[in-house]
């Protein structure tokens, strides 16, 4: 599978049957949405900067909430959340996305605003890939992204939805860059331009991998 970031919360997941993208965004994040094809697209929530479907070409399913779903060879479970602290009051609801692609777990925790349960950790199980918002604000932070890192142990931690060159300041400016939330991890750090795996790569090492926006 190869795994490659379009920048806030948005990835392109390419297995050997299908791809996905997650959380495509509109314009006023700051930068462009690439033009990408995907044969499926998941939405964390229904915001500007994470509910942009239309942007990606020849998509044959939009998934877009909680649920067990099963396409393209690409087995999906939707498991409710919150966009803040407060069950949803501020920010709504968030639907963390359980991918099987290629053999491998991957984890997309979407706008999470609020620490897990042991009842979605339980639900979440055996990860090998964690996407994970790191910047605050909107989401949880550095400390509390760490903190969710140690009690799911993935193999590989991606982050996200942080300060980047770009970002619409006014409304993102508040986000913080990613080497905070790597000062707190304090796991060994690879910079990629795209992440290229397979099950058989898969070790009780544990890493942060961070990558540049495509």
């Amino acid at each position: 599978m190869d795994i490659s970031y379009l920048g806030h919360a948005s990835f392109r997941m390419k297995g050997r049957r299908a791809s996905v993208v997650t959380d495509p965004y509109a314009p006023y994040v700051g930068f462009k949405f690439p033009k990408v094809e995907a044969d499926i697209v998941t939405i964390s929530h229904n915001h500007e900067d994470h509910n942009q479907s239309q942007l990606v070409s020849n998509v044959k399913r939009v998934v877009a909430g909680p649920g067990e779903y099963e396409i393209s060879g690409v087995s999906i479970i939707g498991i409710p959340s919150f966009h803040d602290e407060e069950k949803g009051a501020k920010r709504g609801t968030n639907t963390i996305y359980v991918f099987e692609i290629d053999d491998l777990r991957v984890v997309h925790l979407g706008d999470l605003g609020h620490k897990l349960s042991e009842e979605v950790l339980e639900d979440i199980g055996t990860v090998d890939i964690l996407m994970v918002p790191v910047g605050g604000f909107y989401t949880i932070g550095p400390t509390e992204a760490s903190d969710i890192v140690r009690n799911i142990e993935p193999t590989i931690t991606i982050p996200m939805h942080y300060k980047v060159s770009g970002l619409d300041q006014s409304t993102f400016g508040s986000l913080a860059a990613v080497d905070d939330f790597l000062k707190e991890v304090a796991l060994p750090t690879e910079n990629l331009d795209k992440l290229s795996i397979k099950k058989g790569d898969i070790t009780e090492e544990k890493k942060v991998v961070v990558l540049e926006r495509r």
